[in-house]
């Protein structure tokens, strides 16, 4: 039987030291930054807080120099991404790019691909989106039907992703689509294109608003969009070994816990006013909670350092960190003495008004529970 792997690991004094870097820099830029606003966490949009952001070279900051990355470690990128998450800076411009995009194309993209795309999002002025999901697919991913023809120069694409987060502000899209029909093998004959955002001609993107009144979501179609031969990413029929790889990437990162941290930090400060022991017992249990998930993150974190693959391990921390962000929401309404709204007057207020309303989303992106558990469930030689 197989079993979880979460070796210990402590974050290198190099780390530390930029932790202090990060902290002085959100104090600047940030000083009088609502609690409302860090509530949004990473979904928070600031184009020009992400091209600050890669002027201090904390984009991109794992990548190779040649491209104009930094060559530090994911420990060091792991602090700087608790330090932004605990301070709720407005990461959401370059979030993906840095996370996944910009990593799934530096192991299967094309040297010029490299070349071409990844100054753009270390500078923080190139941005992404993910377009895996469709419509009636649910949380299947090996039945998308968006289907991608080849033609003279590239491909002709035709099909409808949804739930694109952020689509309505990106430059770039990676498409996870159907270049061979269907077979016996589901996950064969798919592959996955760059697709230039900018190109308005055969594309459609409709934003979706979500409970909080936002427009994060988005539905994207193709009517005979072309993309160039250039913008395949690896080989045609690689899309499926593409989209397990940058999953990984998706699931790993200290986001999946920290998303309602401005509630729990809010919560601490309305129960100071009325210590209950109760209250105590509560706090207590979510900041052992928080600090579990931070250790099994950190080793994460490790895995990707001495290039191991974290799937399962990251597939864990995904679940665990949903339902943990997912029952403070419940928790902060049992303290909470006025009327939970985005117009109160308290920070607490506002603040759990918004948590309560985004945080249903979460279980959702990045993949399901049902499908973490899946994943597992799998790994862990149970099906």
């Amino acid at each position: 039987m197989q079993y979880f792997n979460f070796d210990p690991y402590s974050l290198p004094p190099e780390a530390e030291a930029l932790r202090q870097e990060v902290r002085d820099f959100l104090l600047t830029e940030l000083a009088d930054y609502p609690a409302v606003l860090r509530s949004r966490s990473w979904a928070g949009l600031d184009p020009d807080f992400s091209r600050k952001m890669g002027e201090k070279g904390w984009i991109g900051m794992t990548w190779p120099k040649q491209y104009g990355g930094g060559e530090r470690s994911f420990f060091e990128r792991y602090a700087l991404l608790e330090e932004v998450l605990a301070y709720g800076a407005p990461v959401g411009s370059h979030w993906i790019a840095d996370r996944q995009s910009g990593p799934t194309i530096l192991r299967f993209g094309t040297e010029e691909q490299c070349h071409r795309i990844l100054p753009g999002i270390i500078k923080g002025e190139s941005f992404f989106c993910i377009g895996m999901s469709e419509p009636d697919s649910g949380s299947d991913l090996a039945s998308i039907r968006t289907k991608a023809e080849k033609v003279d120069g590239g491909y002709l694409i035709n099909g409808t992703k949804v739930w694109t987060t952020g689509a309505h502000h990106c430059d770039w899209m990676i498409a996870l689509v159907r270049t061979s029909p269907p077979s016996e093998n589901r996950h064969a004959g798919m592959s996955q294109f760059l697709i230039n955002l900018k190109q308005t001609k055969g594309l459609t993107i409709d934003p979706i608003k979500n409970l909080a009144g936002e427009k994060h979501f988005n539905m994207v179609v193709f009517e005979d969009f072309f993309v160039p031969e250039e913008d395949r990413i690896g080989a045609e029929g690689d899309g499926w070994q593409q989209v397990t790889a940058e999953l990984a990437f998706e699931r790993s990162g200290p986001e999946r816990y920290m998303s309602s941290i401005q509630l729990l930090i809010e919560l601490i400060r309305e129960a100071k006013m009325d210590p209950s022991r109760r209250a105590q017992e509560q706090i207590g249990r979510l900041i052992a909670h928080l600090a579990t998930l931070r250790r099994m993150s950190i080793s994460v974190a490790g895995k990707l350092e001495s290039q191991s693959n974290p799937a399962l391990e990251a597939s864990v921390v995904k679940d665990l960190g949903a339902i943990y962000e997912q029952d403070m929401p419940e928790i902060a309404h049992r303290y909470g003495r006025g009327e939970a709204s985005l117009t109160a007057a308290s920070d607490f207020e506002q603040v759990r008004a918004y948590i309560t309303q985004a945080a249903v989303s979460f279980s959702l992106r990045g993949g399901t529970r049902e499908i973490l558990r899946g994943i597992i469930a799998r790994g862990l030689g149970l099906r």
